[in-house]
């Protein structure tokens, strides 16, 4: 089995895959610096998986601690989440995206090239097509026409590894495109919990659900889709989770570089998951129409033949399984972690 270093790990989508990686066997070692999530997290990763490991606080910015945590550990793998992530944000703060997600990646490459750790899994994105590619999108599309900051981080740093490898072929990197993360750990332990207002829908609908907020807000309702609101690959954090055991596994055992799509490969819109969720919690949930968002699109979905092909991996949960488990972790948890 392999030490991995999870970047970002007390993260929605890093905390899940700690538990899968922990699950499988793997010694992981968290490093993060709560930017975006909760010291809390690790502790119910250990809960969940019955396993304690190793967790450094760090910025990836910080060139000296990233090379310590090489130094005093033989790492196998590194799997790279930690970034700011919020589209709306950054267009407000580009150089503050461009400097974090960039710059914090050239410096894990570095300490990962000077310690001769040559296996990465990168956390990246479907907003990588950009606005111009028909659904659903394959991972041999051009990537250059992403709609914001956060999305050309995404499009730089994969141009980035992929000239890592040009470079050195002794380099294993996969590049994974999520779709939209939703969904909880069954257990209820954990789940997503943003730090201030929700910039994605699914724990937008959670704190409605359990009151904190009034109502949600639907960006547009003219879209040219079957009920007028946007549509989306949602898939469940815990199948996309499986999916980075099975991007480790493979970046372990194959030289190159491969961008795999994680998603289900079927849309729902907006309103789909808002009446899914309704009845996993058994309530109606008050809603109301605004403007659309600028940089949003009508259709998002994901071609994931390749993810079967290459890892044998595909997606297992539905949306109502999405929505109760989701459910279950907000009323357990109406405060969040």
């Amino acid at each position: 089995m392999a030490t991995i270093l999870v970047t970002g790990g007390a993260g929605f989508i890093g905390s899940h895959t700690c538990v899968e990686l922990l699950g499988a066997g793997h010694e992981i070692i968290v490093y993060d610096n709560f930017s975006n999530s909760k010291p809390e997290a690790l502790e119910r990763i250990k809960k969940i998986s019955g396993k304690d490991f190793r967790f450094v606080e760090g910025d990836i910015l910080d060139l000296d601690a990233l090379d310590k945590v090489f130094d005093e550990n033989k790492i196998d793998a590194v799997i790279h989440f930690a970034g700011l992530k919020a589209v709306g944000e950054s267009v407000q703060k580009p150089v503050e995206y461009y400097h974090n997600n960039i710059t914090g990646t050239l410096m894990l490459i570095k300490a990962m090239r000077a310690h001769d750790c040559k296996r990465i899994v990168f956390s990246s994105s479907a907003t990588v097509y950009g606005v111009d590619n028909p659904v659903p999108y394959v991972e041999t599309m051009p990537t250059h026409t992403s709609t914001n900051p956060y999305g050309y981080t995404k499009v730089m740093i994969e141009q980035i590894l992929q000239d890592v490898y040009t470079a050195d072929k002794d380099w294993s990197i996969v590049l994974l495109r999520y779709f939209n993360p939703i969904g909880a750990h069954k257990s209820g332990l954990l789940g997503e919990d943003p730090n201030g207002i929700p910039n994605n829908l699914f724990p937008y609908i959670q704190q409605v659900a359990v009151g904190k907020r009034e109502f949600l807000g639907v960006f547009g309702n003219d879209y040219d889709t079957p009920d007028g609101t946007g549509v989306r690959d949602y898939i469940h954090v815990m199948d996309l989770a499986n999916g980075h055991l099975c991007a480790v596994d493979y970046v372990l055992a194959h030289k190159g570089v491969e961008a795999v799509n994680l998603g289900t490969g079927k849309g729902s819109s907006v309103l789909d998951v808002l009446h899914a969720f309704e009845k996993a919690c058994g309530k109606e949930l008050p809603y109301k129409i605004m403007p659309r968002r600028a940089g949003d699109i009508a259709w998002c979905y994901a071609d994931a033949t390749k993810a079967k092909e290459l890892f044998g991996w595909e997606a297992r949960y539905g949306i109502d399984e999405m929505c109760e488990d989701g459910w279950r972790f907000i009323e357990q948890n109406p405060n969040g972690l």
